[in-house]
């Protein structure tokens, strides 16, 4: 490896893992380099550029000599920011992912913690995505993902991890586009597969008028949308088009009508793996808590074996899962809608469960975590798809007492430098 160099000098490194970003990691005196796309192994040619963390960013010139790398199955790879790890081999893929679980555990002190191999699943199935609309002053509109660390948007023609019901949406939203942003503006289109078709929300560049909103109607028909909603500035929720059939998905049986813009797991095939993982993790318990329980993706899998109290911040998700609940005749399920973070379930509400599930958004569960490390709870199963807050409330929970018994990996966000995990806790 060659000696310090400034930014704006070229050098040669030797990359020695993978970064949490995705990005390729070289040592330069040292201090960690950044280099994109980029695998373990590689020797190349980079040039320097500025600050990045504790140590620097760095644009590949050239690879001198591959390391574990495979070939990218996307014509986009390298562009579109949706995949960052499409050249792994599949042994530094699973490694990459593993160690960022393993690292964010060892940093909190919990190094010693027994993590399961990484489970992976197949790609194709992605259900739910945010693509990114620009019409140009000049050429035709574009529909995407956005290139990595820019605004610049990607042209999708093909795309491996999306549901190809999804796919195919995108050249449909290409040869519409025009007709409801007009050129110089940007948008983007958040689409949802859910059980009864795709649930299609749109942010226009300004609310449409009476053409528009005629147009809008017949791409819903051409497309058969359950839905088709609208928002643009100024308006805080969106409005409803064209509702063809009610959003809805469906959860052990149950379906839950959809409120748009809805979280869903990133695939059908993640979710089982998810619901399996926690139902595994809470025993014989008769009498659980699923905190940050959103539409009911575990509390309606844990309603056929106990009572269940779901605990959700949203209103809309908290209605959709109690009305879910009504009409399924499940009276051992009851819904709360309850900021977590500000109010967190204190050890003397915790204290009638036998079991809690918590699957807090990324920001992690800290208040929460903190409450239940002060309680008697027996099994707590956590889910995340943020290693470093997880990390975090893992602490917590251990300083109260509990034993970090397994950690799951699993692999929902195929391609990219995210990982999912469910943990088990026992006192």
């Amino acid at each position: 490896m060659s000696g310090a160099g400034a930014a704006g000098q070229d050098v040669v490194l030797t990359i020695d893992a993978i970064g949490v970003r995705g990005d390729g990691v070289a040592r330069q005196d040292g201090r960690p380099v950044y280099i994109p796309f980029t695998a373990p192994g590689d020797r190349v040619r980079v040039r320097l550029g500025g600050r990045h963390g504790e140590g620097s960013a760095a644009t590949l010139l050239e690879l001198l000599a591959p390391g574990a790398r495979a070939a990218p199955v996307c014509r986009h790879f390298g562009a579109c920011g949706g995949c960052a790890l499409q050249h792994l081999a599949a042994p530094a893929y699973v490694a990459a992912k593993e160690t960022q679980i393993a690292e964010a555990l060892r940093q909190h002190g919990l190094g010693a913690a027994a993590i399961a191999p990484l489970l992976r699943l197949a790609p194709g199935a992605r259900r739910r995505a945010r693509l990114a609309i620009e019409h140009p002053r000049a050429g035709p509109p574009l529909v995407g993902f956005h290139a990595r660390a820019s605004h610049r948007v990607v042209d999708m023609r093909e795309c491996a991890v999306l549901d190809p019901r999804l796919l195919a949406l995108v050249e449909a939203l290409r040869q519409a586009a025009s007709r409801f942003w007009p050129r110089g503006s940007a948008g983007a289109a958040s689409a949802t597969l859910g059980d009864s078709g795709i649930d299609l929300l749109l942010d226009l560049a300004a609310p449409p008028a009476l053409a528009a909103l005629e147009a809008l109607a017949g791409f819903a028909e051409a497309q058969d949308l359950a839905r088709l909603a609208w928002r643009a500035p100024g308006l805080a929720e969106p409005v409803p088009t064209a509702i063809r059939r009610t959003p809805r998905v469906v959860f052990s049986g149950v379906p839950v009508d959809l409120p748009s813009d809805a979280f869903l797991q990133a695939s059908a095939a993640a979710e089982t793996v998810l619901i399996a993982e926690v139902l595994a993790g809470i025993g014989a318990a008769r009498q659980v808590a699923d905190l940050y329980a959103g539409l009911g993706t575990f509390s309606l899998a844990l309603a056929a074996r106990a009572a269940v109290q779901a605990v959700e911040g949203s209103r809309a998700a908290a209605a959709a899962l109690g009305s879910a609940a009504a009409r399924a005749g499940l009276a051992r399920l009851s819904v709360e809608c309850r900021d977590l973070e500000a109010r967190p379930l204190d050890p003397a509400e915790l204290g009638r469960y036998e079991a809690v599930v918590f699957d807090p958004p990324r920001a992690g569960a800290r208040a929460q975590s903190a409450a239940l490390a002060r309680s008697r709870v027996p099994h707590v199963v956590a889910v995340s798809c943020n290693p470093a807050s997880f990390a975090r409330d893992a602490r917590l929970l251990v300083d109260g007492g509990y034993r970090m018994v397994r950690v799951q990996p699993i692999d929902q966000f195929v391609w990219s430098p995210h990982v999912e995990l469910v943990a088990r806790f026992e006192r």
